[in-house]
């Protein structure tokens, strides 16, 4: 098959990108917000509320006054209230420097190369996402399809509502006919569903895919690991009986991802956006999650629909210049089952509608730009252990001291010698621009001992410790998340350099 350009939108016939001939116009998305009003406030974790003004920076600044919490201010100045000037992310240049990820020159913009130590915080953070959907969750996994054809009457239809930009390809048997490459995982997900037989006995069903989705993001919107046309998104679908077990879904899922961006270490907020008539009956399950966060959330109350969900929240991240992007997001659909003819057999055995719960953990890049973004804040960049390409590093004093490093072995840590021809000192700071957690010299001493003076990073200590001691605290403390091994040679010297 053939790309085809995505188009930009021209008028009301090709928003999202796509032209549909023969066709009812599909509403744009002026057309469908004109009427709708929003009225904004932040919900504190006794209820209350505190109105918002979007319209004056000033008049939010004096109100988070009281409110004290700085991540909720950020990411209302950044992403709700319009004109606010934008500084380029730190992290962009340090993926690079850091040889983790880069731009593609030979593929379109937003498409990224990854080196190896950037495969490694991929694939653990996969594995992470992994755990979460089908361990802690208890999904199913499935796999479907990168590309749908834009002539199916469902697929065009959530085409038209979702209003994003998308890749289109031609070609194939007819090469007149053109395909969208999917911008999430719920194409394949609904078919399969509208599919299957299942009754009201097996509800809740939980669905994960880990999706690749394509984005056609305006080239001047890109920006590192923030904003990427080709990205993986982990997405969880909840398919439940009636609105009380969508509730309990959506609540179970937003605490599980509230634990979770806990553990990574990273500074977030949250939003909600929820159409009127659930905020005034549903208020109280807000405030229990404001509550299981221990934080004011925002919240923007529309006067009706104007997409398939009638509540959603989502998890914003606060990178090092005080931007925000978003990771994990809720999202309770009352229409898409309608859409897709996704039924299930009530007690009555008749046919009857599901109320879908779309959740997803957050785009893999958009994670490692967050942790990458959290180490810049610290005086000391560092990253999570757990996600660190290299845990601990070995600086033999000559090339005599070169074969006890070599033979120091830990199970479940990334250990890595510097065999370098470089001086001591150079070995040392090398060792502090790569980040690197625990980093040991080994001279006479410490072979005769068998004793290594460890430096730790994190907190600047130096401590004598035997490796087995070394390894065993590395993985005690990271014994919650996944393991992969080091994705690079253990000799320094005998890697490639990927950035001149």
């Amino acid at each position: 098959m053939s790309p085809v350009q995505p188009q930009q939108p021209k008028g009301p016939l090709s928003q999202s990108g796509i032209e549909i001939k023969s066709e009812p116009k599909p509403l744009s998305r002026e057309d469908v917000v004109r009427d709708i009003e929003s009225k904004h406030h932040i919900l504190l974790q006794d209820g209350s509320e505190v109105a918002l003004d979007l319209s004056d920076p000033e008049k939010i600044k004096k109100a988070f006054e009281e409110i004290n919490d700085p991540s909720l201010l950020a990411y209302i100045l950044s992403e709700e209230v319009k004109g606010q000037p934008k500084q380029e992310a730190p992290s962009i240049k340090e993926m690079q420097r850091l040889e983790m990820y880069d731009y593609e020159p030979a593929s379109d913009l937003g498409n990224m190369r990854m080196y190896p130590k950037g495969v490694l915080l991929y694939e653990l953070l996969k594995d992470w996402a992994d755990e979460i959907a089908i361990n802690r969750l208890g999904a199913m996994k499935i796999e479907s399809p990168l590309l749908y054809s834009r002539d199916d009457p469902e697929i065009r239809e959530q085409v038209s509502s979702f209003h994003e930009r998308h890749y289109v390809v031609r070609g194939g048997d007819d090469d007149k006919k053109e395909f969208i490459l999917r911008f999430a995982g719920d194409f394949g997900l609904f078919k399969i569903m509208k599919d299957a037989n299942f009754s009201y006995k097996v509800l809740p069903v939980r669905m994960y895919e880990y999706s690749k989705s394509f984005r056609y993001e305006k080239s001047g919107e890109l920006s590192g690991l923030k904003r990427v046309r080709a990205m993986n998104i982990p997405d969880v679908h909840c398919f439940c009986k009636n609105l009380e077990e969508g509730w309990n879904e959506y609540i179970q899922l937003y605490k599980k991802y509230d634990d979770l961006a806990k553990g990574v270490g990273i500074e977030y907020a949250i939003g909600f956006r929820i159409v009127k008539e659930f905020y005034e009956k549903h208020k109280d399950k807000l405030v229990e999650l404001a509550r299981y966060s221990k934080r004011p959330v925002f919240i923007e109350v529309l006067s009706k629909m104007k997409h398939y969900w009638a509540v959603k929240h989502e998890f914003q991240g606060i990178d090092s210049v005080r931007g925000n992007l978003q990771l994990s997001t809720v999202q309770l659909d009352v229409k898409d089952a309608k859409v897709y003819g996704i039924n299930y057999v009530n007690e009555k055995g008749e046919k009857e509608g599901c109320i879908i719960c779309h959740s997803s953990i957050g785009s893999i890049e958009r994670w490692i730009y967050s942790v990458l973004e959290e180490a810049l804040k610290k005086e000391k960049p560092s990253l999570p252990l757990w996600l660190a390409p290299s845990q601990v590093r070995l600086l033999p004093v000559s090339e005599k001291h070169l074969d006890y490093c070599l033979k120091v072995a830990m199970n479940k840590v990334r250990l890595e010698v510097d065999d370098s021809k470089d001086s001591l000192g150079k070995k040392i700071a090398k060792a502090g621009k790569d980040w690197v957690p625990y980093v040991a010299v080994v001279g006479d001493k410490e072979i005769e001992s068998g004793m290594l003076m460890v430096q730790c990073r994190a907190d600047g200590s130096k401590r004598e410790m035997l490796p087995l001691a070394l390894e065993s605290e590395i993985c005690a403390k990271c014994k919650e998340f996944p393991f992969r091994p080091l994705p690079l040679n253990k000799r320094i010297s005998l890697r490639p350099i990927f950035r001149g």
